[in-house]
């Protein structure tokens, strides 16, 4: 998946502002890196985990790596930036995934040009209004989106 995942965002990655939301590993954000992002945001809540992506960026000599510990909902409330590509990977036994989308769209997170790819259990449909499909796919029991931002123009 996250080959298929990185074939659908070379046209876009390179010097790409990035969000990896429930970021856990960092895999997400850390191949966006190599493939030639200039920044991402991680944001996990686990300190745990927050401390091994601060220590892995450091290992990784990821200099456009920045790492938040804080619940992503919390966070995304109390910011106004904007990034290019989102990754969002909730648990899958939760509704995050379409909470997290709307926080997102109310937050104008997504950049106008933006990609938004999510993996939820299969089933799982955006939030009506706020996104549109761009490619899917399922592997198993995973279901992965890309979604740009629904402007009310022309899909």
């Amino acid at each position: 998946m996250r080959e298929t995942l990185f074939n659908w965002l070379a046209p876009t990655i390179d010097g790409a502002s990035c969000l990896d939301c429930f970021a856990g590993t960092g895999a997400l954000a850390f191949e966006a890196l190599s493939r030639g992002a200039g920044h991402c945001v991680l944001v996990e809540q686990d300190p745990v985990c927050a401390g091994q992506l601060r220590a892995q960026a450091q290992r990784l000599g990821a200099a456009g790596a920045e790492v938040h510990c804080a619940d992503v909902r919390q966070w995304l409330r109390g910011i106004t930036r904007q990034f290019d590509v989102i990754f969002l990977d909730p648990p899958f036994d939760s509704d995050l995934a379409a909470e997290t989308c709307v926080l997102l769209a109310n937050g104008r997170n997504l950049a106008p040009a933006g990609l938004l790819y999510v993996e939820t259990k299969p089933g799982w449909a955006p939030p009506e209004d706020r996104f549109l499909v761009r490619k899917q796919g399922r592997a198993g029991q995973v279901q992965y989106m890309l979604l740009a931002a629904d402007t009310g123009g022309p899909a």
